[in-house]
């Protein structure tokens, strides 16, 4: 159990290093000039080969942004939105200015300039102080790693779900469907009930089935119905492995539901 925290300690510090990396490159594509006089101080004769290794900020934000927003939505959930905000649009904004600028419009280009002067009402470096918040929400999920107060099944369950869905799609490997399809089953309930815990969702059953928690998540606006769809499909295969007795499931359903609960449990916090 130890060494995979420290695996994802150490995957963990690779994004803040990357966000560190990236957050020079966002200034530098800024502030050129302004940036290669910070590097020469720091760097002094080693500054251009520094610049010249920078991340490219437009090319490498999406990727680092896609990483850090599924890793806060499952260990730092209640700063998710925030996190999110500062990137994407308004829905609903009618004009752009420094207070509704977001980091989508300096991956678009996005310069808002007033009358033939081109004076700059808002531009890309708005997009400057709006990384920063977001790097500084990803490095708070280090106290995380590091409070005795974080259950850190929650970091290993994961990796536990991997193994136990490995050895259902070994079992069906050897046409063993009922028992693949009961692990698998298993596997989507045991994620579902740590999904409740993690939105702090009561259950009053004692024994909740896949169902139960299905139901719950969707009345709660955690799961939309698509996902619900989904899971209750899994749920009426996982009952067929295990419950009824009269007819066999299939290869290609018992597939089905291992791929299935694989990508929930990926997907679903």
């Amino acid at each position: 159990m130890n060494k995979s925290i420290e695996i994802y300690k150490k995957d963990f510090d690779k994004l803040v290093n990357l966000g560190g990396e990236l957050l020079n490159s966002i200034q530098y594509e800024c502030y050129p000039e302004k940036f290669k006089e910070v590097a020469k101080r720091a760097f002094k004769d080693k500054s251009s080969e520094y610049l010249k290794k920078l991340p490219s900020f437009k090319m490498n934000y999406q990727s680092w942004y896609s990483e850090s927003k599924a890793l806060i939505k499952q260990l730092l959930p209640d700063r998710f939105e925030d996190f999110v905000r500062y990137y994407e649009k308004p829905k609903t904004r009618k004009d752009i200015s420094v207070e509704n600028y977001k980091i989508e419009d300096y991956l678009q280009g996005l310069l808002i300039t007033r009358s033939y002067l081109k004076e700059e009402i808002v531009g890309p470096s708005a997009a400057i102080p709006l990384f920063q918040q977001q790097l500084e929400i990803l490095k708070s999920i280090k106290q995380r790693f590091e409070s005795s107060l974080f259950d850190i099944k929650q970091l290993v369950q994961a990796d536990l779900f991997d193994n136990e869905l490995s050895s259902a799609k070994e079992l069906l490997n050897h046409k063993f469907l009922r028992a693949a399809g009961a692990i698998a089953g298993v596997v989507l309930e045991k994620h579902l009930s740590n999904v409740c815990a993690s939105h702090n969702i009561k259950v009053a059953k004692k024994a909740p089935t896949i169902s139960d928690f299905n139901e719950i998540l969707k009345a709660s606006s955690v799961l939309d119905i698509p996902n619900w769809r989904f899971i209750q499909m899994l749920g009426d295969i996982r009952n067929l492995c295990d419950h009824n007795k009269d007819v066999e499931p299939t290869e290609n359903q018992v597939k089905d539901l291992i791929d299935g609960v694989d990508k929930i449990i990926k997907t679903i916090f």
